[in-house]
């Protein structure tokens, strides 16, 4: 089924499945890995994503619950980030050569690409553990599976409602902080705040498309498209601050003085751009949203 709660059915019994359905998921492909472990991982890893999202749904309700499972998934994913985060940041090279202009750009983001893959074949060959770690993540999702037969929420209608609508209009506060943040200090943790922000934004739009078709869809579409701004920005942050750590691996002043404009120059376009769409995602008032969706949950799950 897809990754949709039904107002139709029972909280509880909804809540459940979706948590489920993403962990089994995440248990299959780390099992199978039918295009290798590293891709495996980097899937199980967008699931855990939707999980610790879904989660946030019964903060308010369930707080213990919400934040010893999302502590249980947060801590398990990192286990499995070290080459998955190393491979992303020659994607993002790859990223940056699709928006270079000179032959000198290309020629510096061509020596970073191999210094880039160097270094993930050095981090790939001290995983030895590897296979155990992921054994350990498939145990975590499956003890992960278990707890879900514990969780009890309220499945009235108006008590779901009033869950739902507590935490989305929690999420909108921390989305409207978190942008003034961006515009008011303008740093890489402001922007990243902002991305997750976006990211659970984007995954409660998918979770409750049912509540209210015609405008999900439309904000979901929105979202998304600020997700990916931020995505990318942040990758380039992360990027910024492996080549800070280790300059000398990049090249003599000339390579790095070019590395760094191409980056620089890449980012501020894409925070320009995502300052321009972000008040436009979260342009409603939480508060008004959020009693909008309580409302139609009840009418919807007393059908």
């Amino acid at each position: 089924m897809a990754f949709i709660i039904h107002p139709s059915k029972p909280f509880t019994e909804e809540f459940r499945r979706v948590v489920r359905q993403q962990l089994n998921r995440a248990i299959d492909v780390l099992t199978d890995q039918p295009e290798g472990p590293h891709e495996a991982i980097h899937a199980a890893r967008k699931r855990f994503k939707r999980i610790r999202a879904v989660y946030r749904l019964i903060e308010t309700e369930a707080r213990h619950v919400r934040r010893r499972e999302n502590a249980r998934i947060r801590d398990m994913a990192r286990t499995l980030s070290a080459v998955r985060d190393a491979t992303a940041l020659i994607e993002t090279i790859d990223y940056l050569s699709q928006h270079a202009t000179t032959a000198e750009e290309q020629d510096a983001l061509t020596f970073t690409a191999s210094v880039l893959t160097e270094r993930r074949e050095r981090i790939a060959a001290d995983e030895t553990d590897l296979p155990q770690r992921i054994q350990d993540a498939v145990e975590t999702c499956h003890a992960a599976v278990d707890a879900t037969e514990h969780i009890s929420l309220p499945d009235s209608p108006a008590k779901a409602a009033k869950t739902i609508a507590k935490a989305w209009a929690k999420q909108g506060k921390q989305a409207k902080e978190a942008l003034a943040a961006c515009l008011a200090e303008g740093d890489a943790e402001a922007f990243h705040d902002l991305r997750k922000c976006g990211q659970v934004y984007w995954m409660h739009l998918s979770l409750l498309q049912e509540v209210w078709p015609s405008a999900m869809l439309a904000k979901h579409a929105d979202a998304k498209q600020l997700v990916d701004l931020l995505g990318h920005e942040h990758d380039l942050s992360v990027l910024t601050q492996v080549v800070n750590e280790s300059p000398a691996l990049f090249g003599d002043s000339d390579k790095l003085a070019c590395l760094l404009g191409i980056i620089i120059t890449r980012q501020q376009v894409l925070r320009s751009d995502a300052l321009e769409l972000a008040p436009l995602v979260f342009a409603e008032d939480p508060k008004q949203e959020a009693s909008a969706i309580r409302l139609l949950w009840q009418n919807l799950a007393k059908r």
